[in-house]
């Protein structure tokens, strides 16, 4: 202890800390406050804190120190367990990634079928281990190239198709029994992957063997994203179709992507898009279960795909808690039996909404950090974005860049050595604690309101997201957040970035070839489909309307004429306005 003037009394000292303080939470807290006496107090005389608060993205204020005085109660063994065990907060497998590293997924469409096709073999070649694919504004609202809506959007931010030729030359040469295929695809989707599987069966690539995802979540689209064509009961019925046919007959396809990543696009928390996505979890198996198949024969094909946004211990946080809740619900509210029902599989996509078109390159290290946070939380599958998306969809270089800062992470920066690194950390653990308790209440809210359809309705989701959107704007605003390039450190010359352009031609070649397709089909063959799919579609029970898809699209039939029948049919949906 530094000496003392004489007659000056010596400096309080906090209480000695008894062994076991570092286990015992009651031990903890003393040793905390010997620790804010000793020398966290002589430190902020010397040098205040930089800010009064400390917030993550969605604004949850964090404390200075965690310790085990913060986990009151905590067993590691109910908490935490080990890897590949229930409740599996640190890792679905239990070799984490030192067994098999995630899915190196690059989302990739644009224009022409032919042009996606080419940057999917190119993706292949830069070591790419999964396909995924996006499909343009026109294919997402389920509208043919030549609809009058589709004017200027043709293959601009995104793969247009219409037809089973389409989607042929999409695919064309690509090994489709041994990668994997993910599509980008929700109100029309049931239809799209119809496409798909006649596909692999034109390269006799048998639908046993066929694997991947279509993302399918229309709920998502009601709460965030806004791309639906029926009243939600339709959309609903067409979404247990996908799951029954693919449980019968497609088993390694995921059937659907349970999707948080548009919700925090849209603006919401982290905690917002953990509890909404697993809300909309459980309304599809409450579906499935509807429609009489047992829990444990589709369950383990259901899929989740979360954002990974720029607070790294909040995204890692969200990941694990993720894990936990649902192996909860699967084993306790749905009585699964099967393991494999129990585990939250996820592909997760760095943050589109947080690119800046400022200083563009800037982009590259915030995916970094957002990828790091989606391995170390434990992704099967990951995207990262590319430098230039804030501008327009990615050049070669850019998407490169991107794959390659995955593997960097992979094989260089050490994160896949060993399992769930970061499990045990106390402010980690406490976080994760923090996202299942909100996520619980959440589920409370929703259930109070009837499920999460009418809880859409009412406009519950919409207008919680619209107030988070708008608090963390303001804050923007106000520079209560730094965001690099935007509101502080800004340069006084923006440079110029060579993105991609899509030529006009594309939507005027689209477009002819559509025409011609249409003059050179089978008339009375799309006749007699469309005339099927009108009685099935209309039936008071109507059966599984896939097989009739497939049948439809292989005759002729195009995505849009399918789309527009069935809206006929079922009629639209809006969604109610918030004030």
């Amino acid at each position: 202890m530094a000496p003392t003037k004489e007659g000056s009394p010596p400096p309080r000292r906090a209480p000695t800390p008894p062994s076991g303080a570092s286990s015992d939470p009651a031990a903890a807290r003393i040793a905390v406050i010997a620790w804010e006496a000793d020398t966290l107090g002589p430190a902020l005389q010397r040098s205040p804190e930089r800010a009064e608060r400390f917030v993550t993205t969605s604004s949850t204020e964090i404390g200075r120190l965690y310790s085990p005085a913060d986990l009151p109660g905590w067993d590691w063994r109910d908490k935490l367990g080990l890897p590949g065990q229930f409740p599996h907060t640190r890792s679905i497998h239990a070799t984490g990634y030192r067994g098999r590293l995630w899915t190196m997924r690059q989302f990739a469409g644009f224009g022409s079928p032919a042009d996606t096709n080419a940057r999917f073999h190119y993706l292949l070649a830069q070591g790419q281990t999964g396909l995924s694919t996006a499909f343009d504004l026109p294919t997402l609202y389920g509208r043919d190239s030549d609809h009058p809506l589709a004017l200027g959007e043709v293959g601009v931010c995104g793969v247009a198709i219409d037809t089973q030729a389409d989607m042929d030359t999409l695919f064309a040469g690509l090994p489709l029994g041994e990668v994997t295929t993910s599509m980008t695809i929700n109100a029309p989707a049931a239809v799209v992957w119809a496409m798909y599987l006649n596909t692999c069966k034109a390269a006799q690539v048998p639908l046993t063997a066929a694997g991947g995802t279509i993302q399918n979540d229309i709920l998502k689209e009601f709460i965030a994203q806004k791309e639906w064509l029926f009243p939600p009961a339709r959309h609903m019925q067409l979404i247990a179709d996908t799951i029954e046919y693919g449980t019968r007959h497609v088993p390694r396809w995921n059937t659907i992507s349970i999707s948080g990543y548009h919700i925090r696009e849209a603006g919401s928390t982290a905690l917002q898009e953990l509890a909404f996505t697993l809300a909309d979890g459980m309304a599809y198996v409450d579906a499935g279960i509807a429609r009489g198949l047992p829990v444990d024969e589709f369950a383990p094909r259901l899929s989740f795909f979360f954002n990974a946004h720029n607070d790294l211990f909040e995204e890692i946080a969200k990941y694990r808690a993720a894990r936990r809740i649902w192996a909860h619900l699967m084993r306790d509210r749905y009585g699964a039996k099967d393991p494999r029902s129990l585990l939250l599989r996820f592909h997760s996509q760095t943050a589109g909404c947080s690119l800046t078109v400022q200083q563009p390159e800037v982009n590259i290290v915030r995916v970094a950090v957002q990828a790091l946070a989606a391995v170390l939380g434990g992704t099967q599958s990951l995207h990262t974005n590319s430098m230039d998306e804030a501008w327009a969809l990615p050049t070669e270089k850019a998407v490169r860049i991107a794959l390659r800062t995955q593997q960097v992470l992979a094989h260089e920066s050490g994160v896949a050595n060993t399992i769930d690194p970061l499990g045990g950390a106390y402010f980690v653990e406490w976080l994760t604690d923090q996202m299942e308790e909100g996520a619980l209440r959440y589920f409370d809210r929703i259930a109070a309101l009837g499920g999460v359809v009418p809880a859409i309705e009412k406009g519950f989701f919409q207008r919680e997201i619209h107030e988070s959107a708008v608090r963390y704007q303001r804050e923007i605003d106000t520079k209560e957040r730094t965001i690099v390039g935007v509101n502080d450190y800004v340069t006084a010359e923006e440079e110029g970035i060579n993105y991609l352009r899509i030529s006009p031609q594309v939507e005027t070649d689209k477009v002819a070839a559509l025409r011609a397709f249409r003059r050179g089909r089978d008339g009375p063959a799309v006749a007699a489909q469309l005339d099927l799919l009108r009685r099935h579609a209309d039936a008071v029970q109507p059966p599984n309307l896939m097989p009739t898809f497939m049948s439809a699209t292989a005759a002729g039939v195009t995505m849009g004429e399918i789309c527009s029948l069935l809206e006929e049919l079922w009629g639209g949906w809006d969604e109610p306005l918030i004030y």
